[in-house]
């Protein structure tokens, strides 16, 4: 006999008929004795037991009369069966599209903690599906290769669309993770003087926190990730909401001079820009007159036009540039990148002034 306080939930596909043929060997009866006991034809009873109609709530409750357990039991055994039935059938589909983990950085995708590593290929793509929060391959290709089709690179940058658009998926996860005011145009370009001296903190741990948090108050969502290969990104701005951007960075040049001017450069494309484009910033990035108005403002915010004025007069000397970038309020590996931009002094000089990073390999990295 069931007990009523029986609950079921099974890893396994298998219809209740299953369940109600054993109670009715156990019992003794035949299908046209049961089909009598509860009042259906036992062709009803039959495409019952065979998984072929569900078990409706009246049948649900004649059940639990005539076998025992409860009516909550019978259907909930219905609803799995149907349930699993069709992740097994959707598990199917899945496996015939496996090519499609071909157009994405899988192994990177996992190396960095996105994505876990699955040996069934219907379950890597369904694994990937649920990164890019799409229920199909198709759904993909709309929702994220769609809108970047028309972002053009000079032909000396080779990149990926898959790469491209996982590396802005976890950007979108990392921004939904934060909780961000209604964004403010005022508020944001002050905030962006204000992080100028954060420049001089040299620790990621501590200046990192300080940027997302502060930029979150302007309604500007910071993630910093590594770019997985076919992505040769080093900046990204996109519109999420009209209230929440998206402001995101991989760390690509690795110094920090290079670092504080991507992000100032993202910066002005939502400062400077409507909100309806995206912006991809690669080397290979065709210029035009957006992309020089960022610069501009990356270039400005940073060393003012009056103070460039003297970056000629420094020459080669370290304590002349450390002076001079103290004065200012930067940090000396900003003065360095900028004199090296301007031809002042060889990019191969100076470089111990500036800070280099590196992502560190520890549990999802």
């Amino acid at each position: 006999m069931i007990e009523k306080t029986t609950t079921f939930d099974p890893d396994w596909v298998s219809p209740p008929g299953d369940t109600i043929s054993d109670l009715i060997e156990e019992r003794g009866w035949t299908q046209t004795e049961l089909a009598t006991r509860i009042g259906c034809t036992t062709k009803h009873l039959s495409l019952l037991i065979n998984g072929k109609v569900p078990i409706s709530d009246d049948i649900a409750i004649k059940l639990a009369t005539v076998l025992g357990a409860t009516a909550e039991f019978w259907l909930t055994r219905e609803a799995h069966f149907r349930a699993k039935k069709a992740i097994r059938i959707e598990k199917q589909a899945l496996d015939t599209q496996a090519d499609w983990l071909g157009k994405i950085p899988v192994n990177d995708m996992v190396k960095f903690g996105w994505v876990q590593k699955h040996k069934d290929p219907g379950e890597q793509v369904a694994e990937c599906l649920r990164f890019f929060g799409v229920a199909s391959t198709t759904a993909w290709e709309l929702r994220y290769i769609k809108p970047i089709a028309a972002f053009r690179v000079s032909s000396k940058c080779e990149i990926e669309p898959g790469a491209v658009v996982a590396w802005l998926r976890q950007g979108e996860r990392k921004a939904d993770s934060l909780d961000t005011q209604k964004f403010d145009n005022t508020i944001f370009k002050e905030t962006l003087r204000d992080l100028r001296s954060l420049t001089r903190e040299r620790d990621p741990k501590i200046f990192v926190p300080n940027l997302v948090g502060r930029c979150a108050k302007s309604g500007v969502a910071v993630a910093i990730e590594p770019a997985p290969r076919g992505c040769p990104l080093s900046g990204a701005t996109r519109w999420l909401t009209q209230d929440k951007a998206l402001l995101m960075l991989s760390l690509r040049y690795k110094s920090n001079d290079q670092f504080w001017f991507s992000f100032f450069h993202e910066a002005a494309h939502l400062l400077l820009h409507g909100k309806k484009l995206l912006f991809l910033e690669t080397e290979g990035t065709l210029n035009d007159h957006q992309e020089a108005e960022a610069d501009a403002f990356a270039r400005d915010l940073l060393i003012p036009p009056h103070e460039a004025r003297l970056l000629k007069s420094l020459g080669r000397s370290s304590i002349s540039i450390v002076n001079f970038a103290s004065r200012i309020g930067v940090d000396p590996g900003i003065v360095v990148g900028r004199m090296q931009k301007e031809g002042f002094i060889p990019w191969t000089h100076l470089h111990g002034l500036k800070v280099r990073y590196k992502w560190v390999q520890t549990g999802n990295r």
